[in-house]
């Protein structure tokens, strides 16, 4: 496990500047999210930017084993990123795509892996950040719900994300947090995984979801988007009226869209 976290101190940002990695996903299926993340870091107090040139990590490819298209992809965002002092992602699995397994990807690149490692080190997923980096809390902020979250495997085991994510929900007024067995169990999305082996996805999807079912939750919430859309539809499917949404869009208030999946949402899956 590749673990970024360290002690709950403040670091000064003063006169740094942090890039906002959207991913894909969010750019193309719930942009909210990505302004969200935007909004928590600059009322964090960082200046933050969102280089144009972003695209994929690359991780749909190196979960195929298309090494070279992922590394072509990779080089891509190592441009876009360079020069920034944190880069910081909204996602678990992105995040840990680049800082688990770039420096692996372009071990034998004697140009690349530099600057691999160097933006590896400079990446973290957007609750850590805010956490274990910058020390902030969640002001002003109200939620009126039961909530339960679910653990992205990727940012569980890659990056070590358990206690920040619930750290800043302790900050959100109204919000009440009730956790469900098997939190840190998969959902069952694997990215590919669930177009590949469908059959085994709904297995594990449907697991999950009598976990979250369980619970009496009227919220669901986690911090990967993918995984989010999988348990939000399976739960759709099921009749069950829970609403699901990205931790970045409750910790800044921006819950006043319709939750992933939920009516007259792009995002339904």
């Amino acid at each position: 496990m590749t673990n970024q976290t360290s002690p709950h101190k403040k670091t000064n940002l003063k006169n740094k500047t942090v890039a906002l990695f959207a991913t894909c996903l969010v750019d193309v299926m719930r942009p909210n999210i990505g302004f969200a993340a935007a909004k928590l870091l600059t009322d964090a107090g960082v200046h933050v930017v969102v280089p144009e040139g972003q695209t994929c990590c690359g991780q749909p490819a190196l979960n195929s084993g298309a090494l070279d298209d992922a590394r072509k992809v990779a080089r891509t965002l190592i441009d876009a990123f360079a020069g920034y002092d944190y880069v910081i992602v909204p996602s678990g699995s992105c995040a840990g795509t680049v800082v688990a397994h770039y420096s692996e990807l372009f071990k034998d690149d004697k140009k690349w892996k530099p600057a691999a490692d160097d933006l590896a080190a400079r990446t973290f997923e957007l609750t850590t950040f805010l956490v274990d980096i910058m020390g902030a809390d969640i002001a002003d902020v109200s939620y009126d719900g039961v909530a339960t979250y679910h653990d992205s495997c990727s940012g569980l085991r890659e990056l070590g994300i358990k206690d920040q994510p619930r750290k800043l929900l302790g900050g959100v007024r109204g919000l009440e947090l009730t956790e469900m067995q098997e939190a840190d169990v998969c959902c069952g999305f694997g990215g590919l995984f669930s177009i590949k082996l469908g059959e085994i996805s709904t297995a594990i999807v449907d697991k999950k979801t009598d976990n979250i079912i369980a619970t009496s939750a009227d919220t669901l919430l986690g911090g990967d988007l993918g995984c989010l859309m999988n348990m939000s539809g399976r739960l759709s499917r099921r009749g069950k009226n829970v609403k699901v949404y990205h931790i970045a869009e409750v910790l800044a208030g921006m819950t006043n869209i319709p939750p992933i999946g939920g009516p007259d949402g792009e995002d339904k899956k």
